[in-house]
């Protein structure tokens, strides 16, 4: 072959090494996003299309609380009512099976008036901390504040292990962490109707705490209804022993807050929704950093010789290395 056309051919194929290594390698085909962790922390507005509707309870007792729209999970009828004493808590209640709460299978359940559960003891603070507080205690907190149900409101609880309550725990899951192929065997409702913050009678907090559990899987529903407004500290959400996993929800700690409502990470006003049989996640906060797109550069960490040799990352620093070394081999043999 003559030689100038041996040139340019060579000259041709450094030109395509050259962009092989210089241009942006982009991830979108190569990288799939779990969706199994905790859902994404997109507020959402109140929309009555989205919310799931709740079963009407006609009760004759009329210390039993009767449902109400939004996000809530049915209650009242079968019901357990917890005294009506300021900063009480009720007797420990035995689960029908374990349920897991980051790797501890727990027996049983404080439901707290100040609005939290706990697993040990019962639990009367009135006072909220911040999370994460590194404490010696597992606390699951949808709306921790001063409450008082002595004068109005009602505190009560339910275990469900069938039924329609399971069903809708089965297709809630499932919606909000898909894949999982996820069934229900076991639900725990907590329900805080229509109670007074302390020292404030006739204020009215509505919400709900709900304990998913089938297999090995564990889930948390934090429901929010009405939320009157308040000057006091209020914490929501869960914290674990020594802060291994721990959530605040947006809104806690935050002056007059009563957004409770309207907030969500799956797109269900008034809903949270957490995972809570992991035991790897260190935060178990959701995550708001987006995956790579296709016009986003080959992360570059610590291991990487430049955007093409990274740790980590699979099928696409793979093909670009070995389309690399192919080149060069091809070109060794035409030269010789």
């Amino acid at each position: 072959m003559d030689k100038e056309l041996v040139t340019m051919r060579n000259q041709i194929m450094l030109f395509v090494l050259f962009l092989l290594m210089t241009s942006k390698v982009t991830t979108a085909d190569f990288v799939t996003t779990s969706t199994t962790d905790v859902p994404s922390t997109t507020p959402v507005t109140t929309s009555t299309t989205d919310v799931p509707s709740t079963t009407p309870v006609t009760t004759s007792t009329t210390d039993v609380p009767s449902t109400t729209p939004g996000p809530l999970y049915p209650f009242g009828a079968g019901d357990t009512v917890s005294s009506r004493s300021d900063d009480g808590s009720s007797p420990p209640i035995i689960l029908e099976q374990p349920f897991v709460y980051f790797g501890k299978p727990y027996q049983q359940i404080y439901v707290n008036h100040n609005g939290h559960l706990t697993f040990n003891e019962a639990f009367a603070s009135y006072k909220p901390y911040r999370f994460p507080a590194f404490s010696s205690r597992d606390l699951i907190a949808p709306f921790w504040t001063d409450l008082d149900n002595r004068w109005n409101g009602t505190i009560s609880y339910q275990q469900y292990s069938s039924g329609s309550v399971l069903q809708q725990a089965t297709q809630d899951i499932n919606q909000y962490f898909p894949n999982l192929g996820f069934s229900v065997n076991w639900v725990f409702v907590a329900t805080w109707d229509k109670v007074a913050y302390y020292n404030n009678f006739g204020t009215e907090i509505t919400f709900q705490v709900v304990l998913i559990a089938g297999g090995q899987s564990s889930f948390i529903l934090m429901n929010y209804g009405e939320i009157a407004p308040t000057t006091q500290d209020i914490q929501a959400g869960y914290d674990t022993v020594n802060s291994i996993h721990y959530f605040s929800i947006p809104g806690s700690f935050e002056s007059n807050d009563t957004t409770f409502s309207n907030t969500s990470n799956v797109n269900v006003a008034g809903r949270w929704a957490f995972q809570t049989n992991a035991t790897t996640s260190t935060t178990d906060v959701p995550s708001t950093t987006p995956a790579p797109t296709s016009d986003e550069p080959f992360p570059v960490d610590d291991f990487c010789i430049d955007s093409i040799f990274c740790k980590g990352q699979g099928l696409t620093g793979s093909v670009y290395m070995l389309s690399t070394f192919s080149i060069l081999v091809f070109l060794t043999i035409l030269n010789n």
